[in-house]
């Protein structure tokens, strides 16, 4: 015998084996009772929440013989009739591969012919907004006027493309999402009744649950492709989390513990780790996505978390515990981008590097320019001042970068250069360059025009005149080409009318030059500005 599915397998065969729909159970079986049976109704709701079942066991008991309590009692010929698809009257009809006017004529054509057995003749009619307009147009008098023995079920997951004349010749009925208890209730309850001796761990039934989304038959699906992948095997979280792909949460705390310490390269090793394992990028970004919606939600709600998330005591606790470490605006900056991430993901070629991309941005809110990135911006520099004052961080002299000798009088590689004292006196002669610095640069040819506009100026021995270059192209100009240092020195001799010598040092970013260096051009403006 074929193996049958087990969303198929496992579909209710009675109403009050459906989960999660008890509304609309309860008032199609009082229908059902009163007698008070409509000619048309619509299903509307997302995929795999039980639409097509509860349509067909309406079907059931509408022609059921001994009905109990709105129910049908599965022993009938009627009943064993639909149940085996052997019943000609229950027609059921895929609107998306049967959309056009024909295919509904047909439909009317035999309307009109009454049932052999039984008392209706049920149409189900799923995904009907499939349908053209004309083929609309062709069921609407019949729906809205059928034979009294003729029961239209149109079942749909996009109401919203549904003509508003079959809509309001219909009864519709919106259909829930199940939750994670009512989808492992349900799964439970079958695989006991149906004496399957299935070994399978509590929290991994619990995370197949989670990821159906609300929807029963995708539970069924996911569970019987990890029990196929791990045949006669004990079914544990660990398992499951391979065959889905999907990420433990234990990996989104330590991932996100990298991002609240900033550390890049820590963040890109573990997205590695998640990449050699094998897992599905696109699934990787939703499932942290959802993390830090668990975090903004246990740092808002406070002692009333428990309530609104649905993990584990384990988990809860070490969201609580993360959520002091993070400020809410943060986290909602980082939803943000893995929210948009999320988004540009699907179509991506190379996923990985978006991923990257977004984790770097994460860890320097420096490179967007947004509200929440500016906050976050200014928060780390608050904690950068408070580990200071604390004597946390102890602020250091850089040392000056060198890469052989600086010029005349250049310090050797490997020695290092402490915060220069502000000087008694600054010479005349380089008062005097420093304060006509852009008009000298002006004059200077391309590129010594664009590294002097560039330049940082300070004192170096003797009083002389230093030059603060980029470690790079502006160094290596003056440095390894002594030539163009000389004829820098003859300008500014001109200019000052005596002897000028230059020197030239290097360093590899501004918070280097601060911390080793006076910066004349902010001394000498000051001067100016006294006078």
């Amino acid at each position: 015998m074929s193996y049958t599915a087990m969303y198929r397998r496992f579909r209710p065969s009675r109403f009050e084996e459906v989960k999660g729909q008890d509304a609309i159970v309860t008032t199609l079986k009082n229908q059902i009772k009163a007698d008070r049976i409509g000619h048309a109704y619509l299903f509307c709701g997302t995929r795999g929440t039980g639409k097509t079942t509860i349509a067909k066991l309406f079907a059931k008991s509408v022609n059921c013989e001994h009905p109990v309590d709105g129910s049908p009692c599965m022993e009938c010929a009627a009943c064993k009739a639909i149940a085996s698809g052997a019943s000609m009257n229950v027609i059921e009809i895929d609107a998306a591969s049967n959309n056009g006017v024909d295919n509904i004529r047909e439909i009317v054509d035999e309307v009109s012919y009454s049932p052999a057995e039984g008392k209706f003749k049920v149409y189900i009619i799923d995904e009907v907004h499939m349908l053209s307009t004309g083929a609309f147009n062709a069921l609407l008098k019949t729906l809205e006027e059928p034979p009294s023995y003729v029961i239209f079920i149109l079942a749909t997951t996009e109401a919203n493309k549904i003509p508003v004349t079959i809509l309001s010749r219909c009864q519709r009925y919106d259909f829930k999402r199940l939750t994670v208890e009512q989808i492992e209730e349900r799964m439970r309850e079958a695989l006991a009744d149906a004496g399957e001796k299935l070994q399978i761990e509590d929290k991994a039934l619990r995370f197949i649950a989670k990821s159906a989304d609300g929807a029963m038959r995708d539970a069924w699906s996911l569970l019987d492709q990890c029990l196929a992948f791990h045949f006669g095997q004990e079914l544990t979280y660990d398992k499951v989390l391979d065959v889905l792909g999907a990420v433990d949460t234990a990996v989104f705390s330590g991932l996100l513990r990298c991002v609240l310490q900033r550390d890049v390269a820590g963040c890109i090793g573990m997205l590695e780790e998640i990449v050699l394992q094998g897992r599905d990028l696109g699934q990787f970004v939703t499932d942290f996505t959802w993390y830090l919606r668990n975090l903004l939600l246990v740092k808002t709600s406070g002692q009333d978390s428990e309530e609104v998330i649905d993990i584990s005591s384990e988990n809860l606790a070490r969201l609580k515990e993360e959520a002091q470490m993070a400020d809410a605006d943060a986290i909602m900056r980082y939803i943000r981008n893995f929210s948009e991430l999320s988004g540009r993901i699907r179509y991506a070629g190379q996923k990985r590097v978006l991923i990257e991309l977004a984790l770097i941005r994460l860890c320097r809110p420096e490179m967007e320019t947004n509200a929440d990135s500016l906050l976050d911006r200014v928060r780390k520099l608050e904690q950068t001042i408070e580990k200071i004052e604390s004597g946390a961080i102890a602020v250091a002299a850089a040392p000056a970068a060198t890469a052989g000798t600086f010029g005349t009088g250049g310090a050797a590689a490997g020695e290092s250069t402490k915060k220069a004292e502000l000087p008694k006196a600054i010479p005349e002669d380089v008062t005097k360059i420093v304060a006509s610095w852009p008009q000298i640069a002006d004059n200077a040819s391309q590129p010594m025009k664009s590294y002097l506009k560039n330049a940082k100026l300070s004192l170096a021995g003797d009083n002389r005149l230093l030059l603060v270059l980029e470690d790079g192209l502006a160094s290596d100009y003056f440095i390894k080409d002594t030539g163009n240092k000389e004829l820098l020195e003859t300008m500014l001799s001109d200019f000052a009318g005596k002897n000028v010598e230059v020197e030239v040092r290097a360093v590899k970013s501004a918070l280097e030059f601060e911390s080793s260096y006076v910066d004349l051009t902010q001394i000498i403006h000051m001067d100016i500005e006294e006078e």
